[in-house]
């Protein structure tokens, strides 16, 4: 009868342990000296486009991701994504990504370490005007898009080969935009066993 006594606060106590494994694990933050050297932007100029797309680290910590829109010489889009490195994502993840924006629809892009060229696979991001929101998209809602359209036979993403992840703005509005980015982060479901 003891040894139950002390099997269940030891059971507690390890379910505990278990949960807190659980929390959201960061990906990308903005809080250290060089967290600027890993993000690029990449804007319609490669197409010959004049949108103008920056990103800085504000003293609050946080990526701001800011310029103006053009819909000039068949342009329209800007970005902001992290340079190539493994992030290690498995099937079931669901990225966790919060930020403030100016109530215009971004997308949450993935990028994949093969040469594909303008390929991505997007999710959208409603902001709200000056408000901090949460984002969770698990991987499987992602949808593979090229040149701004879906390829129906590409499939879902495969977790591992995404080695980039980053923000576009394309929604057709010409003008100024900015979104803050504060984290971006991976909820893992644990299989059990």
């Amino acid at each position: 009868m003891i040894t139950k006594m002390l099997a269940l606060p030891l059971l507690i106590l390890m379910g505990s342990f278990v949960m807190a494994e659980d929390a959201p694990q960061t990906l990308f933050d903005f809080t250290g000296a060089d967290s600027a050297k890993e993000w690029q932007n990449v804007n319609d100029g490669v197409m010959g486009g004049v949108s103008e797309g920056k990103f800085k680290i504000t003293d609050e910590k946080t990526l701001e991701f800011f310029g103006k829109l053009s819909l000039e010489n068949n342009g329209g889009f800007a970005s902001v994504r992290t340079k190539a490195k493994k992030l290690g994502l498995e099937k079931g993840d669901t990225l966790v990504t919060k930020v403030r924006g100016d109530g215009r629809e971004y997308t949450l892009n993935l990028y994949l370490n093969k040469p594909l060229i303008a390929f991505s696979y997007r999710a959208t991001v409603q902001t709200k005007k000056d408000e901090w929101i949460e984002v969770k998209v698990p991987l499987d809602k992602f949808e593979a898009i090229s040149f701004g359209r879906v390829v129906k036979d590409a499939g879902p993403v495969n977790a591992k080969e995404v080695n980039a992840v980053g923000f576009m703005l394309s929604d057709k509005k010409a003008g100024a935009f900015k979104m803050e980015i504060e984290s971006i982060k991976v909820e893992r479901v644990e299989e059990s066993k």
